[in-house]
């Protein structure tokens, strides 16, 4: 029997969204009120919003700068030279359509994986003068920004006082490391744009939203990135100074509202996980969120997707379960869980289908890890 999901109301208004920018939680990396506070109000903000602004992070501007260059020169390119990036099977460039199952979004992308061999063989098709040169630019700044993610796992071990601190970041250090890197281009909404150069380009997106009945209805506003959590542990998102970016909270009456991130270059916004939630049993939660594309000029935003071996299974860490907290999800691969997502819409609440009830407690939360 699965157990139902109790989640809180959603409302999802623009007035909502604009309301509630103070509601996003910041953390100085910096640690100035030592490493043990910096721990604790790291896995506070992952417990109650799945989400914070890292600040002072430790990662030096000049790797983030040189992919910002290298990814704006590679989009301004002539539609059939960056077709040739793709199409996303998932990974390479893509216009519009997100996965599989029909989602789109106005927007146009680069997936890669973030191994340095992977990235090598995309590299050919990206930059085709000097394919080493793009390669070097996403090496440094994955080696850059995979440390932070390992400092903020490390954090959050401490935090929730777990016997091996490092239970979250070893998965991500692996040799055999599923991480993703994902840089997504939005054109500016109020100018006519080229990005229909093809079939996959032709589908226009408009904000979803549900009414007192439950019924999707139009907002009106033009839908950068639908609605989803991310399946990987732990993402770090950086941005130009263009907003867009909302997660979607709870307010003080317990209604979800959609949370305007108010955009900063210099910082980045992290995301709690599928896994991680799974990892913790719930105590930490991934966060909703979505991408607005209304504004006057472009956007562009970088994520780090931190995820393990596809070959590791997930299951609740042990001190995650007590008799007033049982296991809630069943053991699964990684790979199974990317399975399932590559077969569901963007929106698909993914996790629920992993979820055991009562009578299934008995054969889970051993808290195996492989």
């Amino acid at each position: 029997m699965v157990v139902p999901s109790t989640k809180p109301v959603r409302q999802e208004t623009a007035a909502a969204a604009a309301s509630h920018g103070s509601g996003i939680p910041t953390v100085d990396m910096s640690a100035p009120g030592g490493r043990g506070a910096l721990s604790r109000q790291v896995a506070r903000a992952c417990a109650e919003h799945g989400f914070f602004r890292a600040v002072s992070h430790g990662v030096p501007p000049g790797p983030a700068a040189r992919l910002d260059a290298a990814t704006a020169a590679f989009f301004a390119l002539a539609p059939h030279d960056k077709q040739r990036a793709g199409p996303p099977s998932p990974l390479g460039y893509g216009c519009r359509s997100i996965g599989f199952n029909g989602d789109a979004g106005e927007l146009e992308y680069l997936l890669l994986h973030a191994s340095p061999a992977a990235v090598a063989h995309r590299a050919r098709s990206i930059d085709t003068d000097d394919p080493s040169r793009f390669s070097t630019v996403v090496n440094d700044y994955v080696g850059a920004v995979r440390q932070l993610a390992c400092d903020i796992l490390d954090l959050l071990g401490e935090g929730l006082g777990l016997k091996d601190p490092r239970s979250f970041s070893k998965l991500i250090t692996d040799t055999d490391s599923d991480s993703l890197l994902r840089i997504n281009h939005y054109p500016p909404a109020c100018t006519i744009h080229k990005l229909d150069h093809d079939d996959q380009c032709k589908m226009k997106s408009i904000v979803r939203t549900k009414n007192g009945n439950g019924l999707n209805s139009s907002a009106g506003a033009r839908i950068g990135f639908g609605e989803h959590s991310d399946p990987q542990i732990i993402s770090l998102l950086r941005a130009n100074d263009v907003n867009g970016l909302q997660v979607l909270l709870p307010n003080s009456d317990g209604k979800e509202v959609w949370v305007q991130v108010p955009a900063d270059p210099s910082a980045f916004f992290v995301n709690v996980g599928d896994l991680l939630q799974a990892l913790t049993n719930g105590k930490l939660v991934s966060v909703r969120h979505r991408v607005i594309a209304s504004a006057c000029r472009p956007r562009l935003s970088t994520i780090y997707f931190a995820a393990p071996p596809l070959h590791t299974r997930i299951s609740a860490l042990p001190e995650t379960i007590t008799a007033d907290s049982p296991c809630q999800y069943r053991p699964f691969t990684w790979a199974e869980y990317k399975k399932t997502m590559y077969s569901l819409r963007l929106s698909h609440s993914r996790l629920d289908l992993f979820q055991v009830g009562d009578d299934d407690n008995s054969n889970v939360g051993k808290g195996e890890q492989e």
